[in-house]
């Protein structure tokens, strides 16, 4: 019996058709992959490379000198790329155009805020006023009141804007020119009170916003910076000449004030490695602040107990030099209480006219009160704003009074240094009259050479301090930075009007 089964018919047709569609398919995919190959072969003898044989070409040259050989020098000097002006120069034209309609100012008294940075003050306390500390023409760092010194489309500017002329200008970079030519060895100035001098060298190449890393004025100001630095760091902050000498304070102040102003420009703005000089500006700083009078002023020998109780010419400058240090940012111990204490002090020597007295409120020993009301007024302008009730009265009595010859005995130069900055913050018509008194008094009297001739035409000056009248070095030097501090004032500060003003 078998034992294979036999298929029927019907599986045997079945079976057929498969194989026959099986056989089908096969030939089906071998045509398709042959076309396929011969697709791919294709393409790549289509981007095959022609073979090109190179023509090999020979060149008889004669080999370069060896002159020409030498290494160039390579240049290392940095250069600090001149910045625009700010954008928001407009606000500024407009806010110095004149109209023809006044507008009376109000007096009243801005109240102080509890608050030690960031109390809204004219001169952009805190560096974070709500403007924005960008603007300004890429000085992002730099205080704002403090921008528009750093541009020279933004000093023109506000030259043309605030009744200056490009001869401001001229006159400044002369001076400049003059004191680098004039400085010691050491980076100072002068044979005398060369801690004073120097502080107000500094602070002229700083009011033109000339740093260690200026091209032309780099080392001048970067040795006066060591020569001051020194001093402070040997003397545990303390900053005098002559410590036997009570007057050493003003000199003390003068370079806090130089030195807090460099840190702001050349560390805190740009960055300027300078050694020691935070340490500097902290030591000298708080020892200002610690040896303030009891009653609110400063002394003669810093005495914190005196009968006397210190005077407004002292003062003023102490005030000027606690501002420079807040502008630093760093941590300075009883500074706010400090300096309402010195604007308490001025406020109590203000006389019912305006004037302001030396050491209470009362005019004596030959001053007419107009120097030390210039002091006051800037005083309280750039702690509290313009509209203060004592700034305004001071500026009256001195739009009424003061009186500028530089060849007669009216050429205080000292209260004019003060005045100028106080009657540009306070604006309008007294400022107006007041550049046309002082202006051209100042272009007028520079010698070629860039320092300033001697004042009062032979006549003892009506000044409350009148060292500057002499014809010797120290003299000199220290007329020449009164008068170009003068001429900085139109760009050095923004004006302290109360309001922002970019």
């Amino acid at each position: 019996m078998s034992l294979h089964a036999q298929l029927s018919p019907e599986a045997q047709a079945r079976l057929l058709s498969q194989q026959r569609m099986s056989t089908i398919t096969s030939l089906i995919i071998a045509l398709l992959l042959m076309v396929l190959v011969g697709l791919i072969l294709w393409i790549i003898a289509m981007n095959l490379p022609a073979k090109n044989i190179p023509q090999l070409v020979s060149y008889n040259g004669t080999p370069e000198s060896e002159e020409n050989l030498k290494q160039k020098k390579v240049q290392t000097q940095i250069e600090r790329k001149p910045a625009a002006p700010s954008a928001s120069m407009s606000k500024v034209i407009a806010a110095n155009t004149s109209s023809p309609t006044a507008i009376p100012i109000p007096e009243i008294d801005v109240p102080d805020p509890s608050t030690d940075f960031g109390d809204g003050n004219d001169f952009g306390d805190g560096w974070g006023d709500g403007d924005g500390s960008g603007a300004g023409g890429g000085f992002g760092n730099i205080p704002t009141a403090m921008k528009k010194r750093c541009s020279k489309a933004d000093r023109l500017q506000r030259l043309t804007s605030s009744g200056g002329t490009e001869n401001c200008e001229d006159a400044v970079v002369a001076t400049l020119r003059w004191l680098k030519e004039e400085q010691n060895e050491d980076g100072s100035w002068c044979g005398q009170k060369q801690i004073g001098m120097t502080g107000l060298g500094l602070l002229t190449f700083l009011g033109h916003c000339e740093t260690a890393g200026s091209e032309e004025f780099g080392e001048t100001v970067l040795a006066a910076i060591t020569f001051l630095v020194d001093k402070a760091m040997k003397n545990n902050g303390k900053l005098g000449s002559d410590f036997k000498d009570n007057h050493w304070c003003y000199e003390h102040s003068i370079a806090v004030y130089a030195l807090a102003e460099a840190y702001t420009l050349c560390i805190k703005s740009f960055g300027e490695n300078i050694n020691q000089l935070e340490d500097a500006v902290m030591a000298s700083g708080q020892f200002l602040i610690n040896s303030q009078h009891q009653g609110g002023g400063w002394d003669y020998a810093y005495s914190e107990d005196s009968a006397r109780g210190g005077d407004v010419s002292i003062v003023g400058w102490h005030l000027q030099a606690l501002k420079a240090c807040k502008y630093t940012g760093l941590d300075f111990a009883n500074l706010t209480r400090c300096y309402k204490k010195g604007l308490d002090y001025v406020e109590r020597c203000q006389l019912a006219s305006g004037a302001i007295g030396y050491s209470g409120p009362n005019i004596g020993g030959g001053s007419d009160g107009t120097t030390l009301a210039a002091v006051g007024a800037l005083c309280f302008q750039i702690w509290k704003s313009s509209a203060s009730k004592v700034a305004r009265k001071a500026v009256r009595f001195m739009d009424k009074e003061m009186k500028f010859d530089w060849n007669t005995a009216d050429s205080d130069l000292y209260g004019h240094y003060y005045a100028v900055q106080c009657m540009i913050n306070n604006g309008g018509p007294e400022w107006e009259r007041y550049n046309k008194l002082f202006r051209d008094q100042v272009l007028n009297n520079q010698h070629k050479d860039g320092y300033y001739k001697v004042v009062g035409g032979g006549n003892k000056i009506n000044a409350v301090a009148g060292s500057f009248a002499g014809d010797g070095g120290y003299g000199r030097h220290y007329r020449a930075c009164l008068a170009t501090l003068m001429l900085e004032s139109y760009y050095r500060f923004l004006p302290a009007t109360g309001a922002k003003t970019n």
